[in-house]
């Protein structure tokens, strides 16, 4: 527990205080907003965010490893392989996003890595991850994620490996793969209005803390646990670090936050999008939950949903469109409801869909007794 909250403390502390020092440094390096000119524009008014520091992802991506670290150390228990492959994703495709970003800014366009091009960064990125989570098992043969799709626990009869070695391999790294893209990608749609990213990101990873640490309470390894509890109990690696580096990493939003809520002094980025969206796709994964983060993570589905739909629609009416703008925020900015109400509505959306996972989490849980 102290880890716990030591993590939270040190990384809400170093992006609360030290985030005006990074708004200075990207002021002097250049890296300020690319809004898209009036014509191609989601919304005229954006123009007047143009130049404001963007990449403010590096912050917490920087602040949620050292609160981690911090706290693990001294809660004298060394970072575990479960810790390390989170901040892998937080930090890959925080990486992807970050070259995204640079291009933009060095190149004075709204647009950076082509779709393809950043698929490809992503799949990069998420290869590694499923290779290293298959192994490094426990003294219980326990390893950081497992060969079957999840929803509240492994399926039984979802297994990659019913596959066979080599073909189920493939097709384990492939659902790895497509988790990681559709994620990183949802969240960075999402990120269009000052602070709702960050704010629906908080909640998000909240509640992975609260079902890792419920793991971690009822985990299969415990002594602790009477017969009775052993058909409910999880076979997560390492719960209590993954609660820790959750901890951690909501402790820099929050911190973050408080520069980044409208009217917002700096941007987070597709750098700070897709790191949030690394963290979901790991927690998913390595907490063994990964159909539930559909429920948790889902306000970062609107915002794709929303294109998809957009698409869609105006593929099968010969012209016509679903949304005045897609995603579906821009939609009620072009509405005219303010920035402000949409975003406010956006986070309680966020903590409602996250209560409801963790509580049918739960429910699974008293069902399995």
């Amino acid at each position: 527990m102290r880890s716990l909250l030591t993590a939270a403390t040190i990384s809400l502390a170093f992006t609360l205080f030290l985030t005006p020092l990074f708004i200075r440094l990207f002021e002097k390096l250049g890296w300020g907003q690319v809004i898209r000119t009036p014509e191609n524009a989601h919304n005229p008014n954006h123009q007047a965010k143009r130049g404001t520091p963007t990449m403010g992802g590096v912050i917490f991506i920087i602040g949620s490893i050292v609160g981690y670290l911090v706290g693990t150390l001294t809660g004298g228990a060394p970072p575990s392989i479960s810790g390390l492959l989170v901040i892998w994703m937080m930090v890959g495709l925080g990486a992807v996003g970050f070259i995204d970003d640079y291009l933009k800014v060095r190149q004075q366009r709204s647009l950076g890595l082509s779709g393809w091009r950043k698929v490809v960064g992503q799949v990069l990125v998420a290869v590694p991850f499923g290779i290293v989570a298959l192994n490094f098992p426990n003294r219980v043969a326990q390893t950081p994620a497992s060969p079957y799709i999840s929803f509240f626990r492994d399926i039984p009869m979802l297994s990659f490996l019913a596959l066979g070695a080599i073909i189920g391999s493939i097709a384990y790294l492939v659902w790895i793969s497509f988790l990681s893209v559709a994620w990183s990608n949802a969240t960075n749609l999402t990120d269009g209005l000052d602070g709702l990213a960050t704010g629906a990101g908080i909640f998000t990873i909240s509640a992975y803390s609260l079902v890792t640490f419920w793991q971690f309470q009822q985990r299969c390894t415990s002594e602790a646990l009477v017969a009775a509890y052993q058909a409910a109990c999880y076979d997560t690696r390492d719960p209590m670090d993954l609660t820790i580096i959750a901890a951690s990493f909501v402790g820099a939003l929050v911190g973050f936050l408080w520069w980044n809520a409208p009217k917002a002094k700096i941007f987070m980025g597709d750098v700070g999008s897709m790191a949030i969206g690394g963290v979901i796709v790991a927690m998913a994964v390595l907490s063994r939950t990964e159909i539930l983060s559909a429920i948790i993570a889902g306000v970062f589905i609107i915002g794709p949903g929303s294109v998809i739909l957009q698409r869609v629609y105006f593929k099968a009416t010969g012209g016509k469109r679903l949304f005045l703008m897609s995603p579906f925020h821009h939609h009620l900015e072009m509405r005219g409801w303010p920035e402000i109400t949409i975003v406010v509505r956006m986070w309680i959306i966020a903590g409602m869909l996250a209560v409801t996972g963790v509580g049918l989490f739960y429910v699974e849980w008293l069902a399995s007794l």
